[in-house]
């Protein structure tokens, strides 16, 4: 009995240990976003002064107005839905088509496969001649550039590949074929239908990397009228002069050194919200799908 109370009181002790641990952390990712919505509606020189630190000082919309009045930044935002959009159904696609044969022990070369794309995990051309890549396939300054070279990601293949293995018994398969399905009927009617929580997954994860890509469209994109909202969001944050980032073809004009500060953390909050937004609902089985690829795996 004796044992039993020490050990009631040990657990209680590292459950409260725990549990004030995990506030502590929750406080530390939660008050940046906090300040950053906090100061997007208080007044500029609140902000500039050091005096916002955790509720609005002198709240004001205006700098969401402002954003909202830029032809450019609603045209960059669309460019990122689409990218995202698109991007997410071709990265899925082609990442179960490599994961599903991968997966099958019938099939032959699969390891020899595996060690192929394996290496493209560890090393690439560089920059230079990817470059020369894409501009000798005509693709600079097209849309496609945005989805053609992260089009797949081995890593995400693998995760797929072993949440059909672990998840998925081999009975299916056989006593599918038995009854005359097809292999590409068993992966739709059979393997895809299970399959939900890892496609959650993969979605996530492509949909968050498309959202937040940059990089490709500074290196490739030469048009603004093609630029993602992250490139928009990388300017207003590192130029001093968020005048010069105003479409031309609008007659508004910001008042950076009253609204500048203020627009920036309205432009973060605006950005960020799909993401927000969509990260509750595939919760569930992001943490469900993440767990058998790399525990079972």
């Amino acid at each position: 009995m004796a044992n039993r109370i020490a050990e009631t009181r040990a657990d209680r002790i590292f459950d409260r240990i725990n549990i004030v641990g995990m506030c502590f952390v929750t406080l530390l990712f939660l008050y940046p976003l906090l300040f950053i919505l906090s100061a997007s509606v208080s007044d500029p020189a609140a902000v500039l002064g050091g005096k916002v630190w955790l509720f609005p000082k002198g709240f004001t919309i205006v700098p969401y107005i402002k954003v909202f009045q830029n032809a450019e930044f609603f045209i960059s935002y669309w460019n990122t839905i689409v990218y995202t959009v698109v991007g997410t159904f071709v990265n899925l696609v082609l990442t179960i088509m490599a994961a599903y044969p991968l997966a099958r022990k019938d099939f032959y070369g699969r390891n020899t496969l595996t060690i192929i794309f394996t290496f493209t995990m560890f090393f690439s051309g560089g920059l230079i001649p990817l470059y020369i890549v894409i501009q000798q396939l005509h693709l600079l300054n097209n849309f496609w550039v945005m989805i053609l070279p992260s089009a797949v990601s081995f890593f995400n293949v693998v995760v797929m590949r072993t949440y059909f293995q672990t998840s998925i018994p081999e009975e299916l398969y056989q006593s599918a074929e038995i009854d005359g399905c097809t292999r590409i009927g068993v992966l739709l009617r059979i393997v895809l239908p299970l399959s939900g929580p890892i496609i959650a997954v993969m979605v996530l994860f492509y949909g968050v990397g498309h959202w937040n890509s940059y990089f490709n469209a500074l290196i490739f994109l030469s048009d603004r009228d093609k630029f993602p909202l992250q490139l928009i969001l990388r300017e207003i944050l590192i130029q001093s002069d968020t005048q010069n980032l105003m479409s031309s073809t609008t007659n508004y004009i910001i008042d950076s050194a009253q609204y500048g500060t203020s627009i920036k953390y309205a432009v973060i909050i605006i950005s960020s919200l799909p993401v927000l937004i969509l990260y509750p609902f595939l919760q569930r089985y992001f943490a469900k799908g993440v767990m058998i690829g790399a525990i079972k795996g």
